[in-house]
């Protein structure tokens, strides 16, 4: 079993999980209500500060249930979210009937990168309608494709993030 340190001193062993930092995301994002997502974006920035613990997180699995609560935030289906991690919805479906369930590493990763989509698009545009109607329309910065189809792989995602952070700033392509 061996054993790492991030950047805070905190073991992390391979065999077992450290559900505390689980419970510690879920508080977080209990304390943002979508409609005040302005006001509270410094308590969402704080589950991805810490990239050690971010990536425990995704080698781990992301639970179900934690994919669920992100889901309430990202403004995407359940056929979306299928094709954005490359599975079936009768898999998803099947997925949340199953007790405890973990999600894949790949799985993992794609759903915290959403996440941190998400959380940029929500602060460029103030809510969900907005950011979703921005994700599904052609963007000429982006080659006229929608931004919703560049999310699929980590080099489109870099694509969304640096033209969200343009608009963020009024940088206008």
């Amino acid at each position: 079993m061996s054993k790492d340190k991030n950047k805070k001193g905190l073991d992390y062993s391979d065999s077992e999980f450290d559900t505390r930092l689980m419970k510690d995301l879920l508080e977080i994002y209990n304390t943002i209500p979508i409609k005040k997502q302005e006001e509270n974006n410094s308590n969402l920035d704080r589950i991805f500060e810490d990239k050690w613990t971010l990536i425990q997180i995704i080698r781990n699995g992301v639970p179900y249930s934690f994919f669920q609560f992100i889901q309430k935030y990202l403004p995407l289906s359940e056929q979306d979210w299928a094709g954005l991690l490359d599975i079936s919805t009768k898999s998803l479906q099947r997925y949340r009937s199953t007790e405890n369930f973990q999600f894949k590493p790949i799985h993992s990763e794609k759903i915290i990168a959403m996440a941190e989509v998400t959380q940029l698009g929500l602060r460029v545009f103030g809510d969900n309608d907005k950011f979703k109607l921005w994700l599904d329309t052609p963007n000429f910065a982006l080659g006229q494709m929608k931004p919703i189809e560049l999310l699929k792989d980590s080099y489109g995602k870099e694509l969304v993030i640096g033209e969200l952070t343009r608009i963020q700033y009024g940088i206008f392509v």
